[in-house]
């Protein structure tokens, strides 16, 4: 790896509010981290968001009597940036009380400026979504939650 390419990932890790981002290539290994300063503004708002949905979602559980206890998760399969819909005027993927197959696009995952869209590993209903628009997520962070 040459400094050029140290400097575009570092910009990157910046530009997606990333604390940490690792990169191995063949004999090369790169870790950059930045300072643990931004890291706690950005942990509030995930903190925040499930308390103000979970208001929003225990009525509907309650009135569908949805087990959470049985629920199934899709899991973010990387670090980047949540986008519930294809553009920022677009509907959703899916809302809650979608039903979803497997392989139906639930969101996209903005990742070193790559758009990856996130399809379902099953059928189900979509009882929670566990993050907001636009939040940065972590790998194997829960995206949403199926019955």
């Amino acid at each position: 790896m040459n400094v050029k390419q140290i400097r575009e990932l570092a910009q990157i890790a910046r530009e997606n509010g990333l604390s940490a981002i690792e990169i191995t290539e063949g004999e090369s290994h790169v870790r950059i981290e930045r300072a643990t300063a931004p890291a706690p503004a950005a942990v509030p708002a995930p903190v925040a968001a499930p308390v103000e949905a979970a208001p929003a979602a225990a009525p509907a559980h309650e009135e569908t009597n949805v087990d959470f206890n049985r629920a199934r998760e899709i899991k973010s399969p990387m670090v980047g940036v949540f986008y519930a819909a294809p553009s920022p005027d677009a509907k959703p993927f899916v809302e809650v009380g979608s039903r979803v197959k497997k392989g139906d696009v639930v969101c996209i995952v903005e990742a070193m400026k790559l758009m990856n869209e996130i399809a379902a590993e099953f059928d189900g209903e979509v009882v929670d979504i566990c993050v907001r628009n636009g939040e940065v997520v972590e790998f194997g962070q829960t995206l949403f939650k199926l019955c």
